[in-house]
C-alpha cells in the first residue's frame, strides 16, 4: 500500500479513482491503533511498515489494494527524455505498447529532465517540451488510472539514490559506456554528468523495485550496468534491490526513414521530410509521405530488401490498422504509387487527429497538473521507501543499519 500526503493534490476525484484495482480512504493519521482499526473493519492490512516515512499530524490517503492479483503484478519503469520530438516511429515502437503493457503490468512513467541536462538546455523550451511530453503520454493512452507517470526532478530521492549509485561505480565500467564514448570523442570540454549518466539512470529504475525495464537495443548496456549495481549494492549491504530484467523489442514494426528506408526513422534526422512527427499537421503528414523514398517499379508489394520504401509505408500502415501486410497487399493490387501513398497518409492523419485533439485539450489545462502532481506523489511515497531501505542498510543518518 502506498500512503500520500493529502496537502500534495487538491483533486479528491483523481485520489478517489486514482488506481482501477485501488480504492482511496481518508485516515486522520495520528494514531496507529486508529488506522489499524480503520483497516480491520475494512477488510484491509495492518501492516503499517511503508508508513513510517510519513507519519506525522496529517491526513493522509491510503491506497490499499483490493485484488488479491493486484499486488503480484511486475513492475515495469520506462523513462523518457523531454526532447520535444516524439516521432511516428517512436510512438509505433514504444508507446502504443505501453498502454498495453498497463493493463498487465504496474507501470512507471518517468519524464527524465534531470537526464536532459547533461548537455545545455534553453530553460523555457525544456519547460514547454516537459508539459509537451506529459500531455502526449496521456493523449496516446497512458491511463493515470492503471500506471504512474511523473517528472523526475519532481522525486527528489532520483538525485539522492543517484549519488548512492555513483559512490559504488567505478570510473573504468562508466567510461566504458557506448554512448559516453561516442557523445565525449573529440570534445575538449565534457561535462561530468556525461560520465555518471549511467548511475543516474540506475537509481531511476531502482528505486521502484522494478522487474522489468522494456528498452532498445542502444540502452542495454545502460541497464547491465543497473543490474550490476543492483548486484553489487545487494553484495555490500544486504539484499534491498530487486535485479530488473532487460526486455527487448519484440520482433515487430520497426518504422523506417521515409527518405532513406534502410535506417530507422529518428527524430535527430536533420532531413525534415524523413520523420513523421506525432504533432505533425494533416499536410505535412501528406507532403512527408507524398515525397518518401519508393523506387521505379510501380507495384505494391512486401519485400523489405528490394522494396524498403514500400515496404515501411506498409508496415506503418499495419501498425496503425492491426491489418495484416499480405491483406493489404491485397488491397493495392493493381493501384499505382500515388493512390497508394495517399491512401497510407490518409491512415496516418486518421489515427494521430484523436491523439493531437486530446494533447491539444491537456497541455495548458489544470488536468494535466493534476495527474503529474498526484503522480509525483505515488513515485514519491515507492521511491522514499527505497531510498530509506537503501540508507538504512548503509548506515547513513541516524539510522541504524539492519
Amino acid at each position: 500500500m502506498v500512503a500520500v500526503n493529502r496537502s500534495y493534490c487538491k483533486w479528491n476525484g483523481l485520489l478517489s479513482s486514482v488506481c482501477e484495482n485501488s480504492v482511496a480512504y481518508t485516515v486522520p493519521f495520528t494514531l496507529r491503533r486508529r488506522v489499524a482499526n480503520y483497516f480491520s473493519k475494512l477488510g484491509g492490512t495492518t501492516d503499517l511498515t511503508s508508513f513510517v516515512p510519513f507519519i506525522g499530524m496529517h491526513d493522509v490517503f491510503l491506497f490499499s489494494k483490493k485484488e488479491k492479483g493486484f499486488s503480484k503484478m511486475k513492475k515495469i519503469f520506462s523513462g523518457v527524455q523531454p526532447t520535444g520530438i516524439i516521432t511516428l516511429g517512436n510512438y509505433i515502437g514504444a508507446f502504443r505498447q505501453f498502454t498495453a503493457l498497463q493493463n498487465d503490468f504496474d507501470c512507471v512513467f518517468c519524464i527524465v529532465d534531470q537526464h536532459a541536462i547533461t548537455v545545455a538546455q534553453d530553460p523555457k523550451e525544456l519547460s514547454e517540451h516537459i508539459r509537451s511530453l506529459a500531455a502526449l503520454y496521456i493523449a496516446v493512452g497512458i491511463d493515470p488510472k492503471k500506471s504512474t507517470l511523473f517528472i523526475q526532478s519532481e522525486v527528489p530521492a532520483h538525485a539522492q539514490a543517484g549519488w548512492i549509485m555513483q559512490c559504488i561505480s567505478y570510473i573504468g565500467e562508466l567510461e566504458r559506456m557506448t554512448q559516453f564514448k561516442d557523445k565525449s570523442t573529440g570534445k575538449d570540454a565534457v561535462s561530468a554528468a556525461l560520465l555518471t549518466y549511467p548511475p543516474l539512470m540506475a537509481a531511476d529504475i531502482l528505486l521502484y523495485q522494478t522487474d522489468i525495464v522494456p528498452v532498445g537495443d542502444d540502452q542495454t548496456q545502460h541497464v547491465e550496468l543497473t543490474r550490476d549495481l543492483a548486484e553489487r549494492f545487494n553484495k555490500r549491504y544486504g539484499n534491498v534491490l530487486t535485479i530488473p530484467e532487460i526486455q527487448l523489442p519484440k520482433n515487430g514494426a520497426r518504422i523506417k526513414s521515409l527518405q532513406d528506408p534502410l535506417k530507422k526513422m529518428s527524430k535527430s534526422d536533420p532531413n525534415k521530410k524523413a520523420t513523421i512527427r506525432l504533432l505533425d499537421t494533416p499536410k505535412e503528414i501528406e507532403k512527408k509521405i507524398k515525397s518518401s523514398v519508393t523506387d521505379s517499379e510501380g507495384i505494391v508489394a512486401f519485400d523489405p530488401i528490394n522494396k524498403p520504401g514500400v515496404s515501411n509505408l506498409l508496415t506503418i500502415e499495419s501498425a496503425l490498422t492491426d491489418v495484416a501486410i499480405p491483406t493489404l497487399v491485397q488491397k493495392y493490387e493493381g493501384k499505382g504509387y500515388g493512390d497508394f501513398k495517399a491512401s497510407v497518409a490518409n491512415v496516418i492523419i486518421d489515427h494521430l487527429t484523436p491523439i493531437q485533439q486530446r494533447y491539444e485539450q491537456l497541455l495548458n489545462s489544470s488536468e494535466l497538473d493534476e495527474i503529474l502532481d498526484l503522480g509525483a506523489v505515488k513515485a514519491q511515497a515507492l521511491a522514499n521507501d527505497t531510498l530509506a531501505k537503501m540508507e538504512a542498510a548503509m548506515g547513513l543518518g541516524r539510522r541504524q543499519p539492519r
